[in-house]
């Protein structure tokens, strides 16, 4: 991964998203820092989703200052779009195509070479120990099979930061723990993880959390640091206290 001058990977300042008169985004001011897991959370409605649709480039904010990977969300949409990868949980990969077609179609969408596309796929099948099943449609597979491959193949070009949107959502507690597992390997790998979540208890895992309530950031800082100001055993209590608040 090339050096780079800008302070954070993800710098933001007073982003406002309106759509006619309803504010989606409230005035968001937060950064991400390099190799981080940073936990995006709040409930249905809060506004997650449309700030990673501003972040990942696919929707311009009303206002406000925003840099991914040191691009301007305004000006460099491309160039962002070229330094992420994205998995959300309704849509990753393609349910009429094998495991081994979705991998080479998303390669090719991230212009790797024939080279590298059969070295990382090889590889790839390997970690996961589904190279047996390499040309099962992706509708026959388990969801948890399905969720494991949709995450490693949104990092499969080794983007510098991969956005996850509610990607455990609908999977049994083991394989979301093997999930989060994969995640603490990207982050050694130097990817950064931007990501959404329903689970409280999945906020423990992440490094920094922000909870959104009503389209406004009420708390951010680390799981024990948000315990400890809002005296709570969980993060699921201190997401219930500022929801009700």
């Amino acid at each position: 991964m090339t050096t780079t001058t800008y302070k954070h990977i993800i710098e933001v300042k007073e982003l406002v998203k309106k759509f006619g008169s309803f504010v989606a985004n409230d005035r968001l001011t937060f950064h991400v820092e390099r190799g981080e897991i940073f936990g995006f959370l709040g409930a249905n409605g809060a506004g997650k989703t449309t700030t990673i649709r501003i972040l990942c480039g696919l929707s311009y904010p009303t206002s406000g200052e925003i840099q991914v990977a040191g691009h301007d969300v305004y000006r460099e949409r491309e160039k962002i779009k070229q330094k992420i990868g994205y998995m959300s949980q309704k849509f990753s990969l393609y349910e009429d195509l094998s495991l081994t077609e979705n991998i080479r179609l998303y390669a090719g969408i991230y212009r790797l070479n024939r080279n590298q596309i059969n070295e990382r796929e090889e590889q790839l099948l390997e970690r996961l120990k589904l190279s047996h099943i390499k040309n099962r449609l992706i509708r026959d597979i388990p969801l948890g099979w399905k969720q494991k491959l949709a995450f490693s193949v949104a990092i499969f070009h080794k983007p510098a930061i991969v956005f996850l949107d509610e990607p455990t959502g609908g999977v049994d507690p083991v394989t979301r723990r093997q999930f989060w597992e994969m995640i603490h390997d990207a982050t050694i790998e130097g990817i950064t993880v931007f990501v959404t979540t329903h689970y409280m208890d999945e906020a423990e895992y992440c490094d920094r959390v922000s909870i959104m309530v009503e389209g406004r950031i009420e708390a951010l800082d680390t799981p024990q640091a948000l315990k400890k100001e809002y005296h709570s055993k969980s993060m699921n209590d201190v997401f219930l206290k500022l929801a009700r608040k």
